[in-house]
Protein backbone atom coordinates (compact mmCIF):
# COMPACT_ATOMS: atom_id res chain seq x y z
CA UNK A 1 0.00 0.00 0.00
CA UNK A 2 1.25 3.46 -0.94
CA UNK A 3 0.42 6.54 1.14
CA UNK A 4 0.97 10.09 -0.13
CA UNK A 5 1.81 12.45 2.71
CA UNK A 6 2.85 16.12 2.89
CA UNK A 7 6.49 16.83 3.70
CA UNK A 8 7.30 18.50 7.03
CA UNK A 9 10.64 19.64 8.39
CA UNK A 10 10.98 16.55 10.56
CA UNK A 11 11.25 14.53 7.33
CA UNK A 12 14.26 16.47 6.01
CA UNK A 13 16.73 13.63 6.59
CA UNK A 14 14.50 11.03 4.94
CA UNK A 15 13.81 13.28 1.96
CA UNK A 16 17.43 14.25 1.29
CA UNK A 17 18.70 10.72 1.84
CA UNK A 18 16.24 9.50 -0.77
CA UNK A 19 17.42 12.20 -3.19
CA UNK A 20 21.09 11.34 -2.63
CA UNK A 21 20.38 7.65 -3.30
CA UNK A 22 18.17 8.01 -6.37
CA UNK A 23 19.86 7.57 -9.75
CA UNK A 24 17.79 10.31 -11.45
CA UNK A 25 17.91 12.90 -8.69
CA UNK A 26 19.11 16.46 -9.17
CA UNK A 27 20.43 19.28 -7.04
CA UNK A 28 16.99 20.88 -7.34
CA UNK A 29 15.23 18.03 -5.51
CA UNK A 30 17.13 18.72 -2.27
CA UNK A 31 15.34 20.43 0.61
CA UNK A 32 18.09 23.07 0.48
CA UNK A 33 16.56 24.36 -2.77
CA UNK A 34 13.18 24.54 -1.05
CA UNK A 35 14.69 26.53 1.80
CA UNK A 36 16.32 29.04 -0.55
CA UNK A 37 13.07 29.69 -2.46
CA UNK A 38 11.03 30.05 0.73
CA UNK A 39 13.50 32.35 2.48
CA UNK A 40 14.12 34.48 -0.63
CA UNK A 41 10.59 34.85 -2.00
CA UNK A 42 8.04 33.31 0.36
CA UNK A 43 6.39 31.13 -2.28
CA UNK A 44 4.26 28.31 -0.86
CA UNK A 45 5.61 24.76 -1.11
CA UNK A 46 3.57 21.58 -1.61
CA UNK A 47 6.21 18.88 -1.17
CA UNK A 48 4.82 15.34 -1.41
CA UNK A 49 6.24 12.04 -0.15
CA UNK A 50 5.14 8.54 -1.14
CA UNK A 51 5.42 5.96 1.65
CA UNK A 52 5.16 2.26 1.00
CA UNK A 53 6.38 -1.22 1.82
CA UNK A 54 9.11 -2.32 -0.55
CA UNK A 55 11.35 -4.86 1.17
CA UNK A 56 12.75 -6.09 -2.17
CA UNK A 57 14.79 -2.92 -2.68
CA UNK A 58 18.05 -2.77 -0.77
CA UNK A 59 17.91 1.02 -1.13
CA UNK A 60 14.90 1.18 1.18
CA UNK A 61 17.15 0.46 4.14
CA UNK A 62 18.87 3.77 3.51
CA UNK A 63 15.84 6.00 3.92
CA UNK A 64 13.43 4.56 6.51
CA UNK A 65 10.23 6.50 7.09
CA UNK A 66 10.44 6.19 10.85
CA UNK A 67 9.35 9.76 11.56
CA UNK A 68 6.34 9.77 9.27
CA UNK A 69 3.11 9.90 11.23
CA UNK A 70 0.67 7.34 9.82
CA UNK A 71 -0.26 3.73 10.57
CA UNK A 72 2.79 1.85 9.40
CA UNK A 73 4.76 -1.30 9.84
CA UNK A 74 8.46 -1.16 10.59
CA UNK A 75 9.50 -1.75 6.98
CA UNK A 76 7.70 1.29 5.53
CA UNK A 77 10.00 3.50 3.55
CA UNK A 78 10.13 6.54 1.30
CA UNK A 79 9.44 5.22 -2.20
CA UNK A 80 8.94 8.52 -4.03
CA UNK A 81 8.93 12.31 -3.76
CA UNK A 82 7.58 15.29 -5.68
CA UNK A 83 8.65 18.86 -4.84
CA UNK A 84 6.13 21.55 -5.85
CA UNK A 85 5.83 25.31 -5.45
CA UNK A 86 2.88 27.60 -6.04
CA UNK A 87 3.69 30.75 -8.01
CA UNK A 88 1.00 33.41 -8.27
CA UNK A 89 1.46 36.80 -9.90
CA UNK A 90 -0.49 39.34 -11.91
CA UNK A 91 2.16 39.44 -14.65
CA UNK A 92 2.98 35.76 -15.13
CA UNK A 93 -0.05 33.86 -13.95
CA UNK A 94 -0.85 31.27 -11.30
CA UNK A 95 0.73 27.83 -11.48
CA UNK A 96 2.29 24.88 -9.66
CA UNK A 97 5.84 24.06 -10.73
CA UNK A 98 8.45 21.45 -9.94
CA UNK A 99 10.81 23.15 -9.35
CA UNK A 100 10.97 26.98 -9.59
CA UNK A 101 14.19 28.82 -10.50
CA UNK A 102 15.56 25.41 -11.50
CA UNK A 103 16.45 23.54 -14.63
CA UNK A 104 14.82 20.31 -13.51
CA UNK A 105 12.46 18.82 -10.95
CA UNK A 106 9.54 16.45 -11.28
CA UNK A 107 8.82 13.09 -9.69
CA UNK A 108 11.45 10.78 -8.24
CA UNK A 109 10.01 7.34 -7.59
CA UNK A 110 10.95 3.70 -7.21
CA UNK A 111 8.58 2.65 -10.00
CA UNK A 112 5.85 3.89 -12.35
CA UNK A 113 3.08 2.98 -9.92
CA UNK A 114 4.48 5.36 -7.30
CA UNK A 115 5.14 7.99 -9.97
CA UNK A 116 1.49 7.79 -11.05
CA UNK A 117 0.20 8.23 -7.49
CA UNK A 118 2.36 11.31 -6.88
CA UNK A 119 1.32 12.85 -10.19
CA UNK A 120 -2.35 12.23 -9.41
CA UNK A 121 -1.95 14.02 -6.08
CA UNK A 122 -0.22 16.96 -7.74
CA UNK A 123 -3.06 17.28 -10.27
CA UNK A 124 -5.56 17.11 -7.40
CA UNK A 125 -3.80 20.02 -5.65
CA UNK A 126 -3.68 22.03 -8.90
CA UNK A 127 -7.42 21.58 -9.32
CA UNK A 128 -8.15 22.42 -5.68
CA UNK A 129 -6.30 25.73 -5.82
CA UNK A 130 -7.65 26.41 -9.33
CA UNK A 131 -4.33 27.46 -10.79
CA UNK A 132 -3.73 27.83 -14.52
CA UNK A 133 -1.56 24.75 -14.92
CA UNK A 134 0.86 22.28 -13.37
CA UNK A 135 4.40 22.25 -14.78
CA UNK A 136 6.92 19.43 -14.28
CA UNK A 137 10.48 20.01 -15.43
CA UNK A 138 11.40 16.46 -16.35
CA UNK A 139 14.43 14.87 -17.92
CA UNK A 140 12.23 12.38 -19.75
CA UNK A 141 8.56 12.37 -20.65
CA UNK A 142 5.79 11.06 -18.43
CA UNK A 143 2.75 9.79 -20.31
CA UNK A 144 -0.59 11.64 -20.41
CA UNK A 145 0.92 15.11 -20.08
CA UNK A 146 1.45 17.86 -22.66
CA UNK A 147 5.14 18.23 -23.54
CA UNK A 148 7.04 21.30 -24.70
CA UNK A 149 10.50 20.94 -26.24
CA UNK A 150 12.29 24.20 -25.54
CA UNK A 151 15.31 23.47 -23.35
CA UNK A 152 18.34 21.25 -23.81
CA UNK A 153 20.86 20.06 -21.22
CA UNK A 154 24.62 19.93 -21.81
CA UNK A 155 26.73 17.54 -19.78
CA UNK A 156 30.15 15.93 -20.26
CA UNK A 157 32.58 13.75 -18.36
CA UNK A 158 35.56 15.39 -16.66
CA UNK A 159 38.74 13.43 -17.36
CA UNK A 160 41.27 12.79 -14.61
CA UNK A 161 44.08 14.33 -16.65
CA UNK A 162 43.92 18.14 -16.97
CA UNK A 163 45.54 18.22 -20.42
CA UNK A 164 43.04 15.67 -21.67
CA UNK A 165 40.21 18.02 -20.65
CA UNK A 166 41.79 20.89 -22.54
CA UNK A 167 42.29 18.76 -25.65
CA UNK A 168 38.62 17.68 -25.49
CA UNK A 169 37.58 21.32 -26.06
CA UNK A 170 37.23 21.99 -29.83
CA UNK A 171 40.04 23.99 -31.38
CA UNK A 172 38.24 27.36 -31.73
CA UNK A 173 36.98 27.33 -28.13
CA UNK A 174 40.38 26.15 -26.91
CA UNK A 175 41.96 29.13 -28.67
CA UNK A 176 39.59 31.44 -26.76
CA UNK A 177 40.63 29.83 -23.45
CA UNK A 178 44.24 30.56 -24.33
CA UNK A 179 43.23 34.09 -25.25
CA UNK A 180 42.18 34.68 -21.64
CA UNK A 181 45.44 33.20 -20.39
CA UNK A 182 47.47 35.30 -22.86
CA UNK A 183 45.86 38.54 -21.67
CA UNK A 184 46.62 37.76 -18.03
CA UNK A 185 43.18 36.86 -16.72
CA UNK A 186 43.14 35.29 -13.26
CA UNK A 187 40.51 33.47 -11.21
CA UNK A 188 39.49 33.57 -7.56
CA UNK A 189 37.06 31.22 -5.81
CA UNK A 190 35.07 31.75 -2.63
CA UNK A 191 32.09 33.42 -0.97
CA UNK A 192 34.14 36.60 -0.54
CA UNK A 193 33.57 37.25 -4.28
CA UNK A 194 29.84 37.78 -3.77
CA UNK A 195 29.61 41.55 -4.23
CA UNK A 196 31.63 41.55 -7.46
CA UNK A 197 29.56 38.58 -8.66
CA UNK A 198 26.28 40.41 -8.07
CA UNK A 199 27.45 43.59 -9.82
CA UNK A 200 28.43 41.54 -12.88
CA UNK A 201 25.13 39.66 -12.83
CA UNK A 202 23.13 42.90 -12.62
CA UNK A 203 25.09 44.32 -15.56
CA UNK A 204 24.56 41.14 -17.58
CA UNK A 205 20.83 40.89 -16.84
CA UNK A 206 20.40 44.55 -17.82
CA UNK A 207 22.06 43.87 -21.17
CA UNK A 208 19.73 40.92 -21.74
CA UNK A 209 16.67 42.98 -20.81
CA UNK A 210 15.84 40.73 -17.86
CA UNK A 211 15.02 41.84 -14.28
CA UNK A 212 17.79 40.92 -11.84
CA UNK A 213 17.10 38.73 -8.81
CA UNK A 214 17.57 40.33 -5.37
CA UNK A 215 20.93 40.02 -3.65
CA UNK A 216 19.22 37.97 -0.95
CA UNK A 217 18.43 35.18 -3.42
CA UNK A 218 22.05 34.55 -4.38
CA UNK A 219 23.29 35.19 -0.85
CA UNK A 220 20.88 32.60 0.53
CA UNK A 221 22.26 29.97 -1.84
CA UNK A 222 25.69 30.48 -0.29
CA UNK A 223 24.30 30.38 3.25
CA UNK A 224 22.09 27.31 2.80
CA UNK A 225 24.35 25.19 0.59
CA UNK A 226 27.56 26.18 2.38
CA UNK A 227 30.67 24.78 0.70
CA UNK A 228 28.52 23.07 -1.94
CA UNK A 229 27.78 26.50 -3.44
CA UNK A 230 30.69 28.65 -4.53
CA UNK A 231 31.53 31.67 -6.64
CA UNK A 232 34.32 31.78 -9.20
CA UNK A 233 35.38 35.30 -10.18
CA UNK A 234 37.53 36.30 -13.17
CA UNK A 235 39.66 39.44 -13.14
CA UNK A 236 41.73 40.98 -15.89
CA UNK A 237 45.41 41.85 -15.45
CA UNK A 238 44.39 45.15 -13.81
CA UNK A 239 42.38 43.20 -11.19
CA UNK A 240 39.04 44.46 -12.56
CA UNK A 241 36.20 41.89 -12.19
CA UNK A 242 35.05 40.88 -15.69
CA UNK A 243 33.12 37.59 -15.25
CA UNK A 244 31.69 35.43 -12.50
CA UNK A 245 29.69 32.25 -11.95
CA UNK A 246 27.80 30.83 -8.97
CA UNK A 247 28.21 27.06 -9.16
CA UNK A 248 27.21 23.99 -7.17
CA UNK A 249 28.69 20.63 -6.24
CA UNK A 250 26.18 17.76 -6.21
CA UNK A 251 27.18 14.10 -5.95
CA UNK A 252 29.99 13.72 -8.54
CA UNK A 253 29.02 16.81 -10.56
CA UNK A 254 30.03 20.44 -10.77
CA UNK A 255 27.15 22.63 -11.95
CA UNK A 256 27.73 26.23 -13.13
CA UNK A 257 24.32 27.85 -12.78
CA UNK A 258 24.23 31.65 -12.57
CA UNK A 259 26.90 33.28 -14.72
CA UNK A 260 27.64 36.56 -16.44
CA UNK A 261 30.40 38.71 -17.86
CA UNK A 262 31.10 42.35 -18.66
CA UNK A 263 30.58 42.73 -22.42
CA UNK A 264 33.13 45.54 -22.49
CA UNK A 265 35.91 42.97 -21.99
CA UNK A 266 34.71 40.40 -24.53
CA UNK A 267 38.03 40.53 -26.44
CA UNK A 268 39.63 38.83 -23.42
CA UNK A 269 37.27 35.84 -23.84
CA UNK A 270 36.26 35.95 -20.15
CA UNK A 271 33.50 33.32 -20.47
CA UNK A 272 35.74 30.72 -22.10
CA UNK A 273 38.48 31.35 -19.57
CA UNK A 274 35.99 31.23 -16.69
CA UNK A 275 34.50 27.87 -17.64
CA UNK A 276 37.94 26.42 -18.23
CA UNK A 277 39.03 27.56 -14.78
CA UNK A 278 35.92 25.94 -13.30
CA UNK A 279 36.58 22.70 -15.17
CA UNK A 280 40.18 22.77 -13.98
CA UNK A 281 38.99 23.38 -10.42
CA UNK A 282 36.54 20.45 -10.64
CA UNK A 283 39.20 18.18 -12.15
CA UNK A 284 41.61 18.90 -9.31
CA UNK A 285 38.85 18.07 -6.81
CA UNK A 286 38.18 14.80 -8.72
CA UNK A 287 34.60 15.51 -9.78
CA UNK A 288 33.44 13.35 -12.69
CA UNK A 289 30.85 15.40 -14.55
CA UNK A 290 30.61 18.97 -15.79
CA UNK A 291 26.91 19.83 -16.04
CA UNK A 292 26.67 22.94 -18.21
CA UNK A 293 22.96 23.26 -17.45
CA UNK A 294 20.08 24.14 -19.75
CA UNK A 295 19.82 26.46 -22.72
CA UNK A 296 16.96 27.32 -25.03
CA UNK A 297 17.41 25.95 -28.53
CA UNK A 298 19.15 28.24 -31.01
CA UNK A 299 20.21 30.85 -28.43
CA UNK A 300 23.69 32.25 -27.86
CA UNK A 301 24.31 30.06 -24.80
CA UNK A 302 23.06 26.99 -26.71
CA UNK A 303 25.63 27.53 -29.47
CA UNK A 304 28.38 28.47 -26.98
CA UNK A 305 28.02 25.12 -25.23
CA UNK A 306 27.97 23.22 -28.51
CA UNK A 307 31.17 24.99 -29.55
CA UNK A 308 32.70 23.69 -26.33
CA UNK A 309 32.04 20.15 -27.52
CA UNK A 310 28.93 19.45 -25.42
CA UNK A 311 26.06 17.61 -27.08
CA UNK A 312 22.50 18.91 -26.45
CA UNK A 313 20.08 16.50 -24.80
CA UNK A 314 16.39 17.52 -24.91
CA UNK A 315 14.51 18.10 -21.67
CA UNK A 316 10.80 17.34 -21.33
CA UNK A 317 8.92 20.22 -19.72
CA UNK A 318 5.43 18.83 -19.22
CA UNK A 319 2.07 20.30 -18.33
CA UNK A 320 -1.38 19.48 -17.01
CA UNK A 321 -3.74 22.33 -17.88
CA UNK A 322 -6.36 23.38 -15.32
CA UNK A 323 -7.70 26.84 -16.16
CA UNK A 324 -5.27 27.55 -19.00
CA UNK A 325 -6.47 26.80 -22.55
CA UNK A 326 -3.00 26.48 -24.08
CA UNK A 327 0.57 25.75 -23.03
CA UNK A 328 2.25 28.68 -21.28
CA UNK A 329 5.05 30.62 -22.95
CA UNK A 330 6.98 32.73 -20.43
CA UNK A 331 10.17 32.62 -22.50
CA UNK A 332 11.88 35.95 -23.30
CA UNK A 333 11.78 34.75 -26.91
CA UNK A 334 7.99 35.17 -26.84
CA UNK A 335 7.22 38.12 -29.21
CA UNK A 336 4.82 39.68 -26.69
CA UNK A 337 7.78 40.40 -24.39
CA UNK A 338 9.96 41.99 -27.12
CA UNK A 339 9.00 45.62 -26.45
CA UNK A 340 9.25 45.16 -22.68
CA UNK A 341 12.77 43.74 -23.05
CA UNK A 342 13.83 46.63 -25.28
CA UNK A 343 12.44 49.14 -22.77
CA UNK A 344 14.22 47.43 -19.87
CA UNK A 345 17.56 47.67 -21.69
CA UNK A 346 17.09 51.43 -22.03
CA UNK A 347 16.54 51.98 -18.30
CA UNK A 348 19.53 53.11 -16.18
CA UNK A 349 21.35 50.17 -14.61
CA UNK A 350 20.86 51.63 -11.12
CA UNK A 351 17.10 51.77 -11.66
CA UNK A 352 16.91 48.15 -12.84
CA UNK A 353 18.61 47.08 -9.61
CA UNK A 354 15.69 48.65 -7.73
CA UNK A 355 12.84 47.64 -10.02
CA UNK A 356 14.12 44.21 -10.99
CA UNK A 357 13.93 42.14 -7.77
CA UNK A 358 10.16 42.56 -7.13
CA UNK A 359 9.49 41.33 -10.68
CA UNK A 360 12.16 38.61 -10.78
CA UNK A 361 10.68 36.80 -7.76
CA UNK A 362 7.97 35.54 -10.13
CA UNK A 363 10.34 34.60 -12.99
CA UNK A 364 10.45 31.01 -11.87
Amino acid sequence: MITITPYTEEHKLQWDTYVEAHSRSTLFHLTSWKKVVEQSFGHKAYYLMAIGENPQLESCKRYPASNIQHPASSNQTVVGILPLFRIKSFLFGHYLVSVPFAELGGVLADDQKVEKRLLEKAIEIAQEIQCDYLELRNKKEISNLYTKSLYFNFKREIFQDLDENLKAIPRKARRMVRQGIKFGCISETGHQCFHDFYDIMALNYHKLGTPIFPRKFFKTFLQVFGNNAQILLIRNKDKIPIAAVLFFFFKDQVIPYYAGSDFEYRRLAPNDFMYWELMRHACEKEYKWFDFGRSKIDTGSYHFKRHWGFEPVPLAYQYHLVKAKELPNLSPANPKYKKKIELWRKLPLSLTKLLGPPIARYLA
